[in-house]
């Protein structure tokens, strides 16, 4: 009886999930509203089978879709302008391609107008670690959206973006449902993180190219169909932003729906900045360290920022600076020391083997 008490506690659960899902299709209810009937009967018959999990899972996750909620954006060119300066140092070319294609959506939802479809989705084009990731949450923190990245390097199957069907085993949903379930919203931005990276077989990545030009496309995405949830998906009001490490294997077809931006690798003396005033503070206060417990002499930062030759982007130099600073944390908590000033005589002890 206690087992059969949690079942119906269960169910009372998911039924007051599908009734408390604001926006969700009255037809889409009422499917839901009659598995839930289902899921009781069987309750009732003591029948708890495989395809009672099936279901009530199903419900759980379709209930758990944003059908309704949406962020509000925040339509302010200085502000996007101020936060772009804060968390990205040079790139000035890069930034003020980011601000005109933020400007034409502002100006076209100001006036009334149906702004994401009017407008290319962005294509960061870059070297490992020169910025694409952090350049998109800036566009979602710049609107007010949240923000949501999907890996798509090495994808080995047309379903992990399509979704398996609940009939399968081991059914679960694509990753842009997924992406606004996590997102709470049906209006974030979405980051397809290094899309040439899709599949290394060239018949699945003409098929991955071809279902993500599905999902850029404004004409085709209002009604985009996931296997898994097996009813139309709205993502109109998605900004996609994609980026890629090079172009050589997208498709003709996706490139012409798309923006190019390349992103440049950084120069030494813009590392050193970057280093020194925005990444070394964040670092300091993750490592535990307060103000004057590590410094670094001036003319010392050319060697920090490139100990092991040339590197494109700012990763490995966010890596060095976080070794140290390890470093001269384990030597403060062993009493070895108070406080530690980095120069050329001892550079070499505290930067990664």
């Amino acid at each position: 009886m206690a087992t059969k008490d949690f079942v119906f506690e269960e169910l009372k659960t998911l039924s007051d999930k599908v009734s408390g899902a604001p926006g969700m299709p009255e037809d889409l209810q009422e499917k839901l509203n009659q598995m839930i009937q289902r899921l009781e009967r069987m309750a009732n018959m003591g029948h708890y089978a495989a395809e009672f999990d099936t279901l009530s899972r199903y419900i759980e996750i379709v209930a758990s879709i944003p059908w309704e909620e949406r962020t509000e954006d925040l339509l302010d060119i200085n502000r996007a302008r101020e936060l772009l300066e804060k968390h990205h140092y040079g790139m000035q070319s890069v930034k003020e391609r980011i601000i005109e294609y933020l400007a034409s959506l502002i100006l076209l939802k100001k006036r009334g107008k149906e702004a994401i479809s009017r407008t290319p989705i962005l294509l960061l084009v870059g070297l490992q670690g020169v910025g694409k990731t952090t350049l998109a949450i800036s566009v979602a923190e710049t609107l007010g959206r949240k923000f949501v990245r999907i890996a798509m390097g090495g994808i080995g199957s047309t379903l992990e973006l399509r979704g398996k069907s609940k009939a399968l085993p081991n059914a679960e949903p694509g990753q842009l449902v997924k992406a606004l379930i996590k997102a709470g919203t049906r209006n974030p931005v979405i980051l397809l993180d290094e899309i040439e990276k899709a599949s290394g077989e060239k018949g699945l990545l003409s098929d991955i190219m071809a279902i993500m030009l599905e999902i850029l496309d404004p004409s085709q995405n209002k009604t985009f169909r996931d296997h898994y949830l097996d009813y139309p998906l709205d993502l109109s009001e998605v900004l996609f932003v994609c980026s890629a490490n090079n172009t050589g294997t997208i498709s003709a077809a996706l490139m012409d729906r798309m923006e190019l931006i390349k992103m440049p690798s950084y120069t030494d003396n813009e590392k050193i900045v970057i280093a020194r005033d925005y990444l070394m503070p964040q670092i300091l206060e993750r490592s535990g360290l307060e103000p004057g417990e590590l410094e670094i002499q001036p003319d010392l930062w050319p060697g920090v920022v490139r100990p092991f030759g040339y590197d494109s982007g700012i990763r490995s130099l966010g890596r060095t600076l976080e070794s140290i600073c390890r470093k001269v944390a384990k030597e403060i908590v062993e009493g070895k020391t108070q406080r530690v000033y980095l120069t050329e005589e001892n550079l070499k002890h505290y930067l990664p083997q």
